[in-house]
């Protein structure tokens, strides 16, 4: 049974996503020792996780298809794809890790271009078709029926064949290690391949997945060349950036 201190703390993690001990410590006035045997009493439950510093909650194995996943945080999705689409070149090729996020900056380009974008998903290869100067490449393999992703090693292979100057990438979570996070160990195989073979690898997230986690780890900031983000990103963003040497851009929203 939790005591009523745990209780508050599992509520406010809920609420918040995340905590720090030290500021649970000012919170309810006690020492950071106490803070972090009770974030362990809420570990050992199964209800949130810790990591260095403090707690989030535990993240889920489910996936949970784009059209779920559109309507959140739309607004910080669209600042994100604008600044994303205004750093992609007006010609050449580039990587598109599909995403709700990296969607938008598909949806976000204006201007003349004769561009190749090499995407991994049907859907959204559709709405590439329609946009004038701009040609969608997708990969073979087998798709995904709920929202139309291209899995598999023939999806792989394909793209091990291009190396263009920009790879686009989302995530379903970023790790305070840096580490980058998704939900399909499948669909992760063609984005590692993308920001193998790509000479700048952009990765496009909101800030809320600084405070998620998920199952499969599938990169590092470390490889990563430019992070674009909203301003609800936690500090901690900016300091592993500069650690990383990765440009950051934070958007307002």
């Amino acid at each position: 049974m939790l005591s009523q201190r745990q209780q508050k703390i599992l509520t406010l993690i809920e609420e918040t996503s995340r905590v720090r001990v030290e500021d649970l410590a000012q919170r309810f006035a006690t020492t950071p020792q106490t803070i972090r045997k009770d974030l362990q009493v809420l570990a050992d439950m199964h209800r949130v996780v810790r990591f260095h510093g403090g707690a989030t909650l535990l993240g889920g194995v489910e996936y949970t298809p784009p059209s779920e996943r559109e309507g959140t945080g739309r607004d910080a999705k669209r600042a994100i794809g604008a600044a994303v689409a205004a750093r992609l070149p007006p010609t050449g090729a580039v990587f598109l890790n599909a995403g709700t996020t990296t969607a938008q900056a598909v949806r976000m380009m204006t201007g003349a271009r004769q561009l190749r974008i090499i995407v991994d998903n049907v859907d959204l290869a559709a709405e590439i078709r329609a946009l004038p100067g701009i040609e969608a490449v997708v990969p073979g393999g087998a798709v995904r029926r709920s929202d139309g992703a291209i899995l598999g090693a023939e999806a792989v292979d394909y793209v091990r064949q291009f190396r263009p100057d920009y790879a686009v990438i989302g995530a379903a979570a970023v790790a305070e290690d840096g580490g980058l996070l998704d939900f399909d160990l499948a669909e992760v195989q063609v984005c590692r391949a993308m920001m193998a073979h790509a000479r700048h690898v952009v990765l496009a997230v909101d800030s809320s997945k600084f405070s998620r986690s998920a199952p499969v780890r599938f990169g590092a900031l470390d490889d990563v060349d430019t992070l674009v983000t909203d301003s609800g990103a936690p500090d901690w963003v900016s300091t592993l950036c500069a650690r990383c040497e990765v440009d950051l851009v934070v958007v307002p929203v």
